[in-house]
C-alpha cells in the first residue's frame, strides 16, 4: 500500500485526475517533475555577483528583467500583451542632496556656520526649504503613554525647532521598560519625526546620544528610512555642537543623558540664547522598472496568475538587516530568485504540456522591496482583465524549507482552495502550514487580494541571511524546492481544469491579517483600527488598500481608497504619522478621522478595539 506523501503516489494520482477529466480527456499532463539542477542555475545567476543584488532602478535589473524574457521566449510563450514582455512603470527609488543645504546658529550673539557632511547632514525623509527659530531641547524626543514615559510633557514647542538625541533611554538595562539593546519603534526617527510634529514643532535637530554610544559620526545620507516627505524638517549635527550649546545654558549633555537613564525623568529645556537658520534641498530619483510576463493561453479567457517578484536590496539599504555590511551586494539568492527560478522551471514545463481548459499568465515583479510597487501596478493596469484571474499563486523564498515545513498562505480567500490543498498529498517528507488564511502578509499576493482575486502563498519562512549579504546560492536547498514546484504544478493543473473555480472569500475581523501567518508580517501593538495602507504615497496622507470587514474602521464606514488626512486632531501626511498617532491611544478611544474619498472630505467617529 502506497503511504500518503509517496511521490510516486501523488504523479500516478494526479495523472488518473487528469484522465478522468472530461474537458482534459486526450491531454493528461505529464506529472511535473521539476530538475533541481535547472532551477538552481537561474538563482546561481540572479544572485551573481554580475547582477549586484537587483536593486530596483539599476542597470542589473534591467539584465535579470531580460534575463527573464529571454527564458520565457526560449520556452515558446509569448508577451502578455501579445507586443513586450516587460510593463514599465516608475518608481521612487532614491533621494540625493541638493545644493542648497546649509545650517547657521546663533548662540548669544555668536555666530557659527556648520559645513555639510562634516558638521552636519540632513535626512532623506527631511521636508526641504528653510526654517528659522528658537531651540527646544526634548530629552529623546520620545512620547510613550504605555511607558510612562514623555520628553514633551509640559513642553511648549510649537514653531520652534526642538533639538533631542539619538536612540532611547536605558540601552545598557535589560530590565528596562524601553526594552534594553532590543531598541523599540520609539527609538526610528521617522517616528521621532511624527512626535514632533505632532507636538507643533517646525524642525528636529538630531545629535547622536555619546554617553551610550561614543561614536559620533553623522549618519550616512542614503541610509535613511522613512516616508518620501516626514513634513517636518529633520537635521543632525555633531553632538560637540549640543553640547557648547547646553554648557553655554549652563547645562552638561552627558549628565542630562545619564540623568534620563537613571530615573526615566525627562529633563527637557528651552536654550534661551540660541536660534537656528538651515535650510534642506533634498532631491528625489525616479526610475523606470518592469515587470515580466508571459502567457500561456488555455481553450477560455480565465486563467491563473503563477509569480514572485524579482527584485532585491542590491548593494543594501535601510532594509538591510546588516548595517555594517551596507555597499557589499546583497545576494538575494533566496529573496527572491529562488521564486524567480520557481516560476521560471513551472514556465518550462507547462509549456511543454498540451493546452487546457484555462491559460497561465506567469509574472515576476519589481518593486516588492519598495513595498509590492510592481505587483500594485499590475493589478492596477492588468494586462489580461482582472475579472478572469481564477487564482493567483505567489512564491516568496521557497529555497530554504527547513524541516520540511512549507507556509501555504491564503487558502480561506478562496472557496474550494483549502480543500484544494489539503486533497492533494504534500511532497515525501513535507508538511504545509495553513494556519494564515487571510491573503494579506507582505508579499505581492496581497496586490491580489485587494482586488479580490482569490491567492495562494507558498514560503518557506524567514532565516538568519534575509536581507543580508549571507543570502547566498550555495544555501539553497534545491532538492526541496524541486518537490515543492512539483505540488504546486498540481495545484495550478488543478485549478486549470477544474469545472467550476474558487470564488473569493472576504476574511472577516477574527481572521485579521498577522494572526498566525508564518511570513514577517505581524500585527504589532497598540489598538486595532483595520485598514490595510497602500504603500505607494498618495501626495499627502495615507490612501487605505482596503478595510477589513468587522474593523472599528469598516464600521465607522471607511473603505478602500479612502485618504486618511486628519486623525483626533492631528494631521496625516504619512503612514508614520498615522502610526505614531494610532499608537498613542487605546483600546475604547473614539477618535475623530478626516478622509478624502474622490473630492470629498468625510468625517467618521472610530471607536479603537483591541488587537486579537
Amino acid at each position: 500500500m502506497l503511504r500518503r506523501g509517496d511521490s510516486q503516489n501523488r504523479q500516478v494520482r494526479a495523472s488518473v485526475w487528469l484522465l478522468l477529466l472530461p474537458l482534459a480527456a486526450g491531454l493528461a499532463l505529464t506529472p511535473a517533475q521539476i530538475d533541481p539542477k535547472a532551477y538552481l542555475a537561474h538563482i546561481q545567476y540572479l544572485a551573481s555577483p554580475e547582477l549586484k543584488g537587483r536593486a530596483s532602478g539599476s542597470p542589473e535589473l534591467e539584465k535579470a528583467a531580460t534575463y527573464i524574457a529571454g527564458e520565457f521566449k526560449s520556452f515558446g510563450l509569448k508577451p502578455a500583451d501579445g507586443k513586450n514582455y516587460e510593463q514599465p512603470f516608475t518608481v521612487l527609488i532614491s533621494a540625493h542632496m541638493g545644493p542648497d543645504n546649509r545650517f547657521a546658529s546663533d548662540d548669544a550673539g555668536t555666530k557659527t556656520v556648520l559645513t555639510e557632511g562634516k558638521d552636519f547632514v540632513p535626512f532623506s525623509f527631511s521636508s526641504s526649504g528653510k526654517v528659522s527659530g528658537p531651540v527646544v531641547f526634548a530629552g529623546f524626543g520620545i512620547t510613550a503613554a504605555d511607558l510612562h514615559y514623555d520628553d514633551y510633557a509640559g513642553l511648549d514647542v510649537k514653531d520652534k525647532i526642538v533639538l533631542i538625541l539619538r536612540h532611547e533611554p536605558q540601552e545598557a538595562d535589560e530590565k528596562s521598560v524601553f526594552g534594553g539593546k532590543d531598541l523599540t519603534n520609539h527609538s526610528v526617527l521617522a517616528i521621532k519625526a511624527a512626535n514632533a510634529k505632532s507636538h507643533g514643532a517646525r524642525g528636529v535637530i538630531m545629535v547622536n546620544d555619546v554617553a551610550a554610544h561614543s561614536d559620533d559620526k553623522l549618519v550616512d545620507f542614503a541610509r535613511d528610512n522613512g516616508p518620501t516627505d516626514s513634513g517636518i524638517f529633520f537635521v543632525q549635527v555633531k553632538a560637540s555642537n549640543a553640547e557648547a550649546w547646553l554648557k553655554a545654558e549652563g547645562h552638561d549633555l552627558a549628565e542630562i543623558e545619564a540623568g534620563i537613564d537613571k530615573d526615566l525623568k525627562p529633563r527637557s529645556l528651552a536654550l534661551t540664547k540660541l536660534s537656528v537658520d538651515f535650510s534642506v534641498d533634498i532631491q528625489h530619483d525616479n526610475r523606470t522598472v518592469h515587470n515580466v510576463a508571459a502567457y500561456l493561453p488555455g481553450d477560455t479567457k480565465e486563467y491563473i496568475v503563477i509569480g514572485a517578484h524579482y527584485d532585491h536590496l542590491g548593494l543594501g539599504d535601510e532594509h538591510s538587516l546588516a548595517p555594517s555590511l551596507v555597499g557589499q551586494v546583497h545576494p538575494g539568492a533566496d529573496d527572491n530568485a529562488s521564486g524567480t527560478a520557481g516560476v521560471l522551471e513551472l514556465a518550462r514545463y507547462f509549456s511543454k504540456q498540451p493546452k487546457q481548459k484555462r491559460g497561465i499568465l506567469f509574472m515576476t515583479f519589481a518593486g516588492e522591496e519598495l513595498g509590492l510597487l510592481g505587483s500594485s501596478w499590475y493589478v492596477n493596469h492588468p494586462i489580461l482583465p482582472l475579472e478572469n484571474a481564477v487564482t493567483m499563486l505567489n512564491m516568496d523564498m521557497i529555497g530554504r524549507i527547513r524541516d520540511g515545513k512549507v507556509y501555504v498562505n491564503g487558502s480561506g480567500t478562496g472557496s474550494t482552495l483549502t480543500a484544494l490543498v489539503k486533497d492533494i498529498p504534500p511532497p515525501a517528507g513535507l508538511h504545509f502550514d495553513l494556519s494564515e488564511q487571510t491573503g494579506y502578509g507582505g508579499s505581492d499576493h496581497m496586490s491580489f487580494t485587494l482586488k479580490n482575486v482569490p491567492v495562494l502563498f507558498f514560503f518557506s519562512g524567514l532565516h538568519g541571511d534575509y536581507h543580508k549579504p549571507s543570502d547566498t546560492s550555495d544555501k539553497i536547498d534545491a532538492a526541496d524546492a524541486a518537490k515543492l514546484l512539483d505540488y504546486v504544478a498540481e495545484v495550478a493543473v488543478r485549478l486549470e481544469n477544474d469545472p467550476g473555480r474558487p470564488q473569493f472569500v472576504r476574511l472577516a475581523q477574527s481572521q485579521e491579517p498577522g494572526a498566525g501567518s508564518g511570513s514577517s508580517s505581524g500585527s504589532g501593538y497598540g489598538p486595532n483600527f483595520g485598514s490595510i495602507p497602500d504603500f505607494d504615497e498618495p501626495p499627502k496622507g495615507v490612501r487605505f488598500a482596503d478595510v477589513i470587514d468587522g474593523t472599528p474602521a469598516s464600521k465607522a464606514g471607511l473603505k478602500a481608497g479612502d485618504i486618511l488626512i486628519e486623525f483626533d486632531g492631528k494631521e496625516i501626511g504619512n503612514l508614520y504619522d498615522f502610526t505614531y498617532a494610532l499608537r498613542a491611544h487605546k483600546p475604547g478611544d473614539l477618535v475623530l478621522v478626516k478622509v478624502l474619498r474622490g473630492s470629498q472630505t468625510i468625517e467618521a467617529k472610530v471607536l479603537l478595539t483591541e488587537r486579537r
